[in-house]
């Protein structure tokens, strides 16, 4: 683990913690929650979906809110940039039903330590049952805890002919 990386770590569970009730309440699915240093400067990202889909105007006002509650919290040690956006066609996986629901499509997953040899694993989902995911890469099933998987994302757009 890079220093800073358990400071992130716990700014990610703590706004996970306060905006996922509040998104609930307005009828939406918080997805991801990503916090991290970019070129211009750190960036508190936030995903959320609803079965209608998500608008711009969704998008506004749970800024608004999240920042007001954030602000108040006062949780994130320094300045950062707030993006409250829907999780688009390559969508965030995190949750057991989040991968459920992409049962039979391409996703790509980064595990926290290598499994069979290898941490990055590209390929049909297959399975998702129990604490476990099942993704088919070069005509091989690997199954991967979900609790070792560092990062994940359905891929929508297959590039490079992989």
């Amino acid at each position: 683990m890079k220093a800073g990386e358990g400071r992130e770590a716990q700014v990610v569970a703590e706004v996970w913690r306060l905006a996922e009730p509040v998104l609930q309440a307005e009828g939406m699915e918080l997805v991801e929650v990503e916090y991290r240093r970019e070129s211009h400067g750190w960036v508190l990202r936030l995903f959320m979906d609803q079965p209608s889909g998500v608008s711009v105007d969704d998008c506004a006002r749970m800024s608004d809110v999240v920042g007001d509650l954030l602000d108040v919290a006062d949780i994130i040690p320094n300045p950062y940039h707030l993006e409250i956006s829907s999780p688009g066609l390559n969508r965030p996986l995190r949750r057991l039903e989040h991968f459920q629901e992409q049962v039979g499509k391409i996703i790509e997953a980064r595990t926290l330590e290598p499994i069979e040899g290898r941490r990055r694993f590209t390929g049909v989902l297959r399975e998702a049952a129990g604490a476990t995911i099942t993704v088919e890469c070069d005509g091989k099933g690997y199954e991967i805890p979900i609790s070792r998987v560092e990062r994940a994302r359905l891929r929508y757009f297959e590039s490079g002919g992989k």
